[in-house]
């Protein structure tokens, strides 16, 4: 299919038109989904769950002997574009990400679907599923089986299951004072996606999107076999300072970013500054600015690209000074070519602030 921007099936309503949010921009806002599990049960931990909920990580990680541990995730949203095969490819590459962030190789996937099928074509609603198993087989996977649901928005994912060694689990909260940070793909997909949705993102803009959304975090299981990488995410629908500051408060420590190292996908200052930028991107704004402090120099459109909800957005990876080299040599043999030193784990100051952008 085409992969022009907009492009819908003929004859069909574009997919981006069913759905309310799209992509990881789909995610309820960091301070209302506080409020809702806050009134959650504490369940028993038993001793072999490696990572749960506690600090908002990527994925769960149960030890099933001493060589190996189970990675479990799942994420699904609503369009971010409108070729239902992009669609597809996008939602399966950003749920496997969260096996590679926690330093895992993906084994096997299921996949969930909603689809509105009085709306949809049995066609199209093929074409999302065949773009998702183009992902999984680039991954080496197979989709196993999966659930679907007639729903009044298309929605799609996966359940995504991977392995790793206990000893070379990385979770969000492990990063230390001194730690260099570094991320491995551009921000702006919000965006650009804000843009598509009103018809103002060129056919080379769409194309960087694309390019950049369905290119699978390959390089985590080798970061994770560094002794310097001390802590591992994603960044998704929270945007950058969102969950750099997962990052932060899970090591009680603080962040510095240097936004002009901050590596953006081709034109998005501008369209961000043109007013193309996400519900989402403000909701999230709302919940964490507080804990943020911004450097003077810094406008509005700063803020806007921090707070970008990222859909199948970069690894950012917390490591000790002397191996940023071999990260970046990481990053690089798996052809990310953007990957980029971007900031340091500092002491945290006082007043609650946990993330200082100059």
């Amino acid at each position: 299919m085409s992969n022009t921007p907009g492009h819908p099936v003929p004859h069909e309503p574009r997919l981006t038109s069913l759905s309310h949010g799209g992509g990881c921009g789909c995610k309820i806002a960091p301070g209302v989904l506080s409020e809702i599990l806050k009134g959650t049960s504490a369940m028993p931990i038993p001793p072999e769950l490696l990572v749960g909920i506690e600090t908002a990580d990527d994925a769960a990680v149960y030890r099933l002997n001493d060589e190996q541990a189970l990675i479990a995730t799942t994420d699904f949203f609503m369009p971010i574009v409108d070729d239902p095969y992009d669609f597809g490819r996008i939602a399966a590459t950003n749920a496997i990400s969260d096996v590679y962030a926690m330093g895992g190789t993906p084994i096997m996937a299921l996949a969930l679907v909603g689809m509105p099928v009085n709306v949809l074509s049995t066609e199209t609603i093929g074409k999302i599923l065949d773009g998702g198993q183009s992902i999984c087989r680039e991954a080496g996977i197979p989709i196993a089986g999966g659930h679907t649901i007639d729903s009044v928005e298309p929605i799609y994912g996966l359940v995504a299951l991977g392995l790793v060694h206990p000893k070379r689990v990385k979770r969000n909260a492990d990063a230390r004072v001194g730690d260099r940070l570094i991320l491995g793909k551009p921000l702006g997909v919000g965006v650009l996606s804000a843009a598509l949705k009103k018809d103002a993102l060129s056919p080379e803009g769409y194309a960087q999107m694309i390019a950049c959304t369905t290119q699978l975090n390959t390089p985590g299981p080798d970061l994770a076999a560094l002794d310097g990488v001390h802590a591992l995410t994603d960044i998704t629908g929270f945007g950058l300072a969102g969950h750099v500051l997962e990052m932060a408060r899970g090591c009680k420590a603080a962040v510095r970013i240097d936004m002009d190292r901050v590596p953006l996908l081709p034109g998005v200052r501008e369209l961000a500054g043109a007013g193309m930028v996400t519900g989402a991107s403000g909701r999230n704004w709302a919940a964490y600015g507080a804990e943020v402090r911004l450097g003077e120099r810094l406008s509005k459109v700063d803020q806007a690209l921090l707070s970008d909800p990222q859909t199948s957005g970069g690894l950012l990876v917390s490591c000790a000074a002397e191996t940023v080299e071999e990260v970046l040599a990481v990053f690089a043999r798996h052809g990310f070519a953007a990957a980029t030193e971007v900031g340091e784990i500092v002491a945290a100051p006082d007043g609650g602030v946990r993330l200082l952008v100059d």
